[in-house]
């Protein structure tokens, strides 16, 4: 790249989720952050429908206008017999030098859309592909940090071919009186239910079958408060200091509402003032996580601490939000990493992955046509 010439970002945001505006939030505020003297950024809306639009289109709807109403009259524009129309729009820009997906949940964190960038041979933001579905889906990232001994809650799985095994009774007798009922991919508290009796429980399970067909029920941790954390890096991550959410009491926990549509109620505290072994306990857990998984450029790892300071490590968000009230930035900030500086790095570590991935080697060895024998019956 020439000297003082502008990085061209190909920033994506929206998705087939059920945070498609919150993508649309965190996308606003990273592009509000980068240095325009260094970035050339192109936008890239995927739609509800998971249909890629292109930059004219994608800044109209980034610049106030409806959704619904580009969406239609781009989508009538492509030929649908083409297997390629859902993605072809990345095609019209050419010379893009790193993506940034901020997609959040289906297509994006999963492991989807970071197979499509490396099919593109293009870097991007944030972890690879087994990295991200393995973080994504809460059963496997429970399952490796077991491995690893990193503590998690207990809990079991669900399926629409076993659910008539598991019981409320059976689950209790188990886990406890107090279960959480979640799908295992999913974010954002999505289809989440606080169940403490067969009726909830029966409907927690119903309802969470919509978002996905395997469900943890977990057990619950008596009064936990709720801490977090923000990882940088690749093979040398940085932790940030531990920030806290103070959900109000007559919350069961940490809901989308009060995550989204109204955190008036919610207190973010940042540091939060926790004890120098507790802080060093969650810090420790979190490298260990961000390693077992594989994870590279950033990730904000969730925890709950029991009432005799005992943490577990909740969920781990390998494209956290970067909305006006998500930690991620915030914790980074309370850490002397500013903004821009974090979205500069977040970059750079996009290349440097790429850069190293570009260095494995693959053997090809040719075989020899008249070793090809085909055998007839």
């Amino acid at each position: 790249m020439a000297k003082n010439k502008k990085q061209h970002v190909g920033l994506i945001f929206g998705g087939n989720s059920s945070e498609h505006d919150v993508s649309k939030r965190s996308a606003h505020n990273i592009f509000d952050a980068m240095d325009k003297d260094k970035y050339k950024v192109s936008l890239f809306l995927m739609t509800k429908s998971g249909y890629i639009l292109g930059n004219e289109a994608s800044a109209r709807v980034f610049n106030g206008e409806p959704e619904d109403v580009v969406a239609k009259e781009e989508l009538a524009k492509l030929d649908h017999k083409n297997p390629l129309a859902p993605v072809i729009n990345l095609g019209e820009v050419s010379n893009i030098d790193v993506f940034f997906p901020i997609i959040h949940g289906n297509l994006g964190e999963d492991g989807t859309i970071q197979g499509l960038l490396r099919l593109l041979q293009k870097p991007y933001v944030g972890t690879g592909v087994l990295g991200s579905a393995m973080s994504f889906d809460k059963d496997i990232t429970k399952k490796i940090l077991q491995l690893v001994g990193v503590r998690t809650t207990h809990y079991e799985v669900i399926t629409p071919m076993t659910s008539e095994q598991y019981t409320y009774q059976k689950l209790s007798d188990e886990l406890g009186k107090t279960l959480f009922v979640k799908p295992a991919n999913q974010g954002s508290s999505v289809g989440i239910h606080k169940v403490e009796n067969e009726t909830d429980y029966l409907e927690g399970v119903r309802d969470a079958f919509r978002y996905d067909s395997k469900v943890l029920v977990e057990e619950a941790i008596e009064g936990p408060e709720e801490l977090e954390i923000s990882v940088l890096g690749n093979h040398h991550p940085i932790v940030s200091k531990v920030g806290a959410i103070k959900v109000p009491k007559s919350d069961a926990f940490y809901t989308y509402d009060n995550k989204f549509v109204d955190a008036s109620h919610v207190e973010f505290d940042v540091p939060v003032d926790i004890s120098d072994r507790l802080a060093e306990e969650i810090t420790k857990m979190g490298l260990e996580t961000y390693r077992a998984l594989g994870l590279k450029g950033m990730a904000r790892i969730d925890y709950l601490v029991s009432q005799d300071s005992v943490p577990y490590v909740s969920e781990v968000n390998t494209l956290p939000g970067f909305t006006n009230i998500s930690l991620y930035p915030q914790l980074f900030a309370a850490s002397g990493i500013s903004y821009t500086e974090l979205i500069d790095r977040l970059i750079q570590l996009a290349i440097e992955e790429f850069e190293r991935q570009s260095k494995i080697l693959y053997d090809f060895k040719p075989l020899d046509p008249k070793d090809q024998i085909i055998k007839k019956n």
